[in-house]
């Protein structure tokens, strides 16, 4: 898959996605990287740490916590890809679910639209259509910023895949390259621990639509509620579930931390023999 200046073989290969968000009250970083210096500054660390992909967002998912107008997520994003596009050829995807914030990215310089409302907004489809760019099409049934009622499934896994195939079909009828969109499963995305839990010991069910998997799971709740973990104690349990993804299909991992997930994702690839050792001095 190629997507800006960087291609992929997604089957011998993971690419390795670093979250730098925009945002005063994001889930993990809580407005760290808020101030433009600083999320200039956290993307090319985690370029010099190894990742291939930078997601840049300037509206957390998460219920709680005002409104952004799309004006105020332009301002946020636009400038930070201008600035990291100038520095770097790694690939940089938009987080937006808005066909106006998705052009403006676009313009300005990202490869991808990491779009996790599932396509809800048709002028988003349109504006990847129109770049030739990459999607992400992510199963969730609310968009950013919206509080859903306590989520049931009858089968969470099938209707994932049931929900990706239709938006997928959507996306290409707006005239989206079947050869640039990714599908993700919403790991946490209106489902509560079990229903992920589930849904990614079948992960292979939803690798089988045919198009790249990513997976986000980075120190997210299922992770904290299975281990009994505090948020910033959960990499141990996030580099085990990327692995434990990996195994089963998952070919973009998105994380929080880079340097700890890079050499999780490497040394799988070698295990699996899709990638040599970096030096060989022991008993040589």
């Amino acid at each position: 898959m190629k997507l800006g200046a960087r291609t992929f073989d997604f089957a011998r290969q993971v690419a390795v996605m670093a979250i730098i968000n925009r945002t005063p009250d994001s889930f993990h970083d809580r407005g760290r990287t808020f101030a433009l210096d600083r999320a200039v500054e956290a993307a090319l660390t985690a370029v010099s740490d190894g990742a291939d992909w930078l997601d840049i967002g300037g509206v957390p998912f998460g219920p709680d916590g005002p409104q952004v107008e799309a004006a105020e997520e332009i301002d946020r994003v636009v400038p930070l890809i201008e600035a990291v596009r100038a520095a770097t050829d790694a690939v940089i995807s938009v987080d937006t679910h808005r066909g106006v914030v998705a052009e403006a990215a676009l313009k300005a310089g990202a490869d991808v639209v990491n779009d996790t409302s599932g396509v809800s907004d048709p002028a988003l489809a349109t504006a990847v259509a129109t770049a030739n760019a990459g999607l992400v099409v992510t199963h969730s049934l609310s968009g950013p910023r919206v509080r859903h009622p306590r989520p049931t499934y009858d089968d969470v896994t099938a209707e994932v895949v049931a929900f990706l195939r239709d938006r997928v079909a959507f996306a290409r009828h707006s005239g989206v390259a079947a050869d640039k969109i990714i599908i993700d499963p919403g790991h946490d995305l209106n489902k509560n621990t079990l229903h992920t839990l589930a849904l990614t010991r079948r992960l292979p069910e939803i690798a089988s639509l045919g198009h790249p998997l990513l997976v986000a799971l980075s120190n997210k709740d299922f992770i904290g509620e299975t281990l009994s973990r505090a948020q910033h104690d959960r990499l141990p349990g996030s580099l085990a579930a990327a692995v434990f993804c990996i195994l089963n299909g998952a070919r973009i991992i998105r994380v929080h931390d880079v340097r700890a997930s890079v050499d999780a994702v490497r040394m799988t690839e070698t295990l699996l023999g899709w990638h040599s050792p970096d030096n060989l001095r022991h008993n040589m």
